[in-house]
């Protein structure tokens, strides 16, 4: 779910990444669009060696568009990078529309980028959410992926969306007047659920719906905040104090975060607008658990494994906002299907895909033969 972050939450490179490695900090080499079917148009970023490796790069959110950080698991001289913006984000348009916007509909948008590239296979590369459309268009088009590296596992559940969006994940009560949200506490997810997507669907937004949705934008933040705290607990030393380095930075940003929400009252600026179309877009899905069947993802995770496709999951041991057990369940059930086409490792991390010890089981995984 929150995987990536809208750029005000994105963190800088940590001081224990070379300036010299081709990470993420490495600009989008340009910037395209895909026509799509009307009215929308797909906004797609390239980045890497033209004649590298290809590896399709899928954000979260939903609707939190593609950003340069998702480029760090890859060395850049090799690997060719594509990263789309799903319907209605980031730069694709129209922005923030939920028209015509499910999972079906994703994973023909990323096929038709494929056809469009003209690329025989890609590898893909996702995070929280972004798992979900990877094992989707995996399951649909097993032929044209090369292997799969899933990191925080998203399983779509309800414990999840509520423990996120009803304060279990953050671990404590945020400091906002209770405007901020349109239920009370004790009320049902599906009306919770639904009420935060009639606020959001507005055209023209309503000062609910901007106080809804930057309380969503801050207890996500505290969420991965509270991974990454969890995280430190029992650790010392050098890895202590750069763990600890990660999380004073996510902190930092949250509460520079709250004091702008604050500073601007009921005012709207560009940082609102964006967090108003990733959380409609947002709330659109969850509403519909992502438009996916119950049991859809282990069907998908079994048509994968019986295809032969390579998944490597990496989950965060701390993650507070997708559980480890989700990473552990699928990866149990695909060594039993296809023995040795699969792996997991649990760092010592929270959500994040920048956590030091995440992103580093990342390159692992994404750079070896």
């Amino acid at each position: 779910m929150t995987a990536d972050l809208p750029a005000l939450l994105q963190s800088k490179p940590h001081p224990m990444i070379s300036k010299n490695d081709a990470t993420a900090q490495a600009p989008w080499r340009r910037q395209c669009d895909l026509g799509l079917a009307a009215p929308h148009r797909m906004a797609w970023h390239l980045g890497g060696n033209p004649e590298g490796d290809p590896w399709l790069l899928l954000h979260g959110g939903p609707g939190s568009g593609a950003n340069a950080g998702l480029l760090a698991p890859l060395d850049l001289s090799r690997h060719r990078a594509i990263a789309p913006d799903q319907r209605g984000s980031g730069a694709s348009r129209p922005r923030g529309s939920t028209l015509r916007n499910h999972t079906a509909a994703l994973v023909s948008d990323l096929e038709s980028l494929r056809r469009h590239l003209g690329l025989e296979r890609w590898s893909l590369l996702a995070g929280s959410w972004g798992t979900v459309l990877a094992l989707a268009y995996a399951q649909a088009h097993p032929q044209r992926v090369q292997r799969l590296v899933l990191r925080g596992a998203f399983a779509l559940s309800r414990r999840e969306i509520g423990d996120l969006l009803q304060g279990r994940a953050s671990g404590k009560t945020l400091s906002a007047p209770r405007a901020f949200w349109p239920v009370s506490r004790g009320v049902a997810l599906s009306a919770l659920l639904a009420r935060l997507r009639q606020l959001l669907q507005t055209g023209t937004p309503a000062v609910a719906a901007l106080r809804a949705a930057r309380r969503w934008a801050l207890l996500e933040s505290r969420a991965a905040a509270r991974g990454q705290w969890r995280a430190l607990l029992g650790v010392e030393g050098a890895e202590a104090a750069g763990l600890r380095a990660v999380w004073a930075g996510q902190r930092r940003r949250e509460r520079r975060l709250s004091a702008g929400f604050r500073h601007r009252g009921d005012r709207i600026d560009p940082t609102d607008r964006a967090l108003l179309r990733k959380f409609r877009i947002q709330s659109h899905y969850l509403l519909r658990r992502g438009f996916v069947r119950p049991g859809g993802l282990d069907c998908a995770v079994r048509a994968v494994a019986l295809a032969g496709v390579p998944v490597d999951w990496v989950h965060g041991a701390f993650d507070a906002v997708c559980p480890p057990q989700n990473s552990r369940r699928w990866q149990a059930q695909m060594a039993r299907l296809a023995p040795g086409r699969s792996s997991l490792t649990l760092t010592r991390a929270g959500h994040l895909g920048h956590e030091p010890r995440t992103l580093a089981a990342l390159r692992e995984k994404v750079r070896r033969s």
